[in-house]
């Protein structure tokens, strides 16, 4: 008797649920409704829904347009998407918030065809700047450049006719990557770099075969220019140091809001950096919503990191639960660590530019303090010790479980280490545009062999049951989803021929990367990166659905509106 009573009232339970969500009108009525839409919810693929309710800041209906009328009051913002497509808002998982920003208010070379073009821009932002003033610009890449410049060491270029346009202006112009600079003659002598100058630990001062300096610094030898900077920046006032933050996180907030992204991991902030952006959430001036690695050295994480654990602040405006470091360099200016010499440069493995005791160091206080360790890692070489370094952590710790420890970028990786992902439960962080980006030069680094069977190796670490989530690294590349997620399904280049295309993620995949794989690799998926009732609202709208058009027009895309916790922050004119 008292289990048919059980059953009664669980039927019941079920009865009285059935009916507040069908259609007597008693349901909770919406204050957005998209209908007549292609809805992608990323829950499931194969299906498409037609019309999504928001409550406030969240998800509170997916399904059919004739469901949906149910949550229509007089009170309800309906907008007719006449069948555009609807799909998560996009997560791009590796970018650098500040430097999106920084790049609008910098010299942006990253259109420059040549060397010569380069001299130009920066000859003519000289002459409009004050004697003394810094000339600060980012985006070029020698092995992007035609012609080639003569003369050159290893395809850069000397600084002689760069210092000769700018006398009177120190100059810093960082490589597309950022794993190397540009600087002329007045900046060198503020420095105090001469023929004699050593390299550094971790770092290069690009020379020919007889010790003239290039202008070219690579890796930690940037220091040796970035200081000099930064000892003319802090003879400004306070306060324009940081306007001019606060603009350029304004600038970047309005890049990512008109390109459909709704969240960002910040890969590598100050804990200044991090106070600067909390204010500005508090103000209303930042939209996206943040997650961000604390980029600070292990003493100073010593000293804060406690202070610095935020979960979902400003409900859910920001996250900081992981540390940032370096293992290596970049491929295109050789920094990458392999583990056996560059094809066209043999005397070089690239470059280990942390010490590997700091890496460990860092490992266990990530590991003490519940943070996530996201190393930047590049190389085959610097792949395999990071792998190594996170196993030994984990061995030390089996108590810890779900730890998710990711890898940044891991573009060249040995097929010995491909399956250490996923049994290590270490989360890829890989850049789908940088594939295509650098396909014009990896076979010319690294040989053919190494370019197949090691280089951006998604389908394999997939194959594996690796988590990858996917991003720009902007601002090295353009913070724009569309043509990253263009790249990620083809593998074509901007010429049209595609790099290795055995490797690339289907369409499902990419989009996987790109929404939930994104909020998974930051703890977060339980309330964003899928359409599903009762998660964020946090939404897209695009011109054409990704999932089914044909390939060529995938790049034709755009970013009709974006929807953050149920607002529209942006809407295409």
């Amino acid at each position: 008797m008292k289990n048919r009573i059980v059953i009664i009232l669980l039927t019941l339970g079920i009865t009285i649920t059935l009916i507040s969500c069908g259609s007597n009108g008693l349901e909770e009525k919406a204050d957005l409704v998209l209908k007549n839409g292609t809805v992608a919810t990323v829950d499931t693929f194969g299906v498409f829904y037609e019309a999504v309710a928001v409550k406030g800041d969240k998800i509170l209906f997916v399904g059919a347009n004739k469901e949906v009328e149910n949550f229509i009051d007089d009170s309800t913002k309906v907008i007719d998407l006449k069948g555009k497509f609807v799909m998560p808002g996009f997560f791009d998982s590796h970018a650098h918030f500040l430097g999106i920003g920084m790049a609008k208010i910098n010299l942006d070379l990253s259109k420059a065809e040549n060397w010569d073009e380069v001299i130009y821009m920066v000859a003519s932002a000289a002459e409009n700047a004050k004697p003394g003033e810094w000339i600060i610009g980012r985006g070029w890449h020698q092995e992007k450049w035609d012609p080639v410049p003569e003369p050159n060491v290893n395809g850069y270029p000397y600084h002689d006719v760069l210092s000769q346009a700018t006398p009177y202006n120190p100059v810093l112009l960082k490589h597309a990557s950022g794993h190397a600079l540009f600087a002329n003659a007045k900046a060198m002598s503020l420095a105090g770099i001469t023929e004699q100058t050593p390299n550094p630990r971790g770092g290069e001062i690009v020379r020919d075969s007889l010790g003239k300096v290039t202008g070219v610094f690579k890796e930690d030898a940037m220091d040796l220019i970035l200081r000099a900077h930064e000892k003319y920046l802090r003879n400004r006032p306070a306060e324009k140091i940081i306007e001019e933050k606060i603009k350029a996180y304004e600038l970047a907030n309005r890049e990512c809001i008109e390109k459909g992204i709704t969240s960002l991991e910040d890969a590598g902030s100050t804990f200044d950096e991090i106070d600067l952006m909390k204010k500005l959430i508090d103000e209303g001036k930042i939209n996206v919503r943040l997650s961000v690695m604390i980029g600070e050295s292990n003493s100073e994480l010593e000293k804060h990191i406690k202070d610095y654990k935020i979960l979902g602040y400003a409900n859910n405006r920001l996250t900081v639960r992981a540390i940032k470091k370096y293992m290596d360099g970049a491929l295109g200016s050789r920094g990458a660590w392999m583990l056996s010499p560059y094809t066209d440069v043999p005397s070089t493995t690239g470059l280990n530019v942390t010490p590997l005791s700091d890496i460990r160091k860092a490992a266990r206080i990530a590991m003490e303090n519940g943070f996530q360790l996201c190393t930047h890692a590049i190389g085959d070489k610097a792949n395999r010790v990071t792998l190594n370094i996170y196993e030994d952590e984990f061995n030390k710790h089996p108590d810890k479980k779900d730890l998710r420890w990711r890898i940044e970028h891991a573009q060249h990786v040995s097929p010995k280490d491909q399956p250490r992902f996923a049994k290590l439960g270490v989360i890829a962080a890989m850049q789908g545009i940088h594939c295509t980006s650098d396909a014009v030069f990896v076979k010319k680094r690294l040989g053919n062999w190494r370019a197949q069977k090691e280089s951006y190796a998604w389908r394999s670490l997939l194959d594996y049951g690796t988590v990858i989530c996917n991003g720009t690294d902007a601002p090295v590349e353009d913070v724009d989803p569309v043509p990253n997620f263009y790249a990620s399904v083809t593998r074509k280049t901007k010429e049209g021929w595609a790099f290795y295309p055995e490797q690339k993620m289907t369409r499902e995949e990419a989009l996987k990367s790109y929404t939930i794989n994104g909020a998974y690799a930051t703890f977060e998926e339980n309330i964003k990166g899928s359409l599903t009732p009762g998660k964020l609202a946090d939404i897209v709208v695009l011109s054409k659905n990704i999932l089914t058009v044909p390939e060529n027009e995938i790049k034709d895309t755009k970013v009709l509106y974006t929807i953050i916790g149920g607002k529209i922050v942006y809407q295409r004119k």
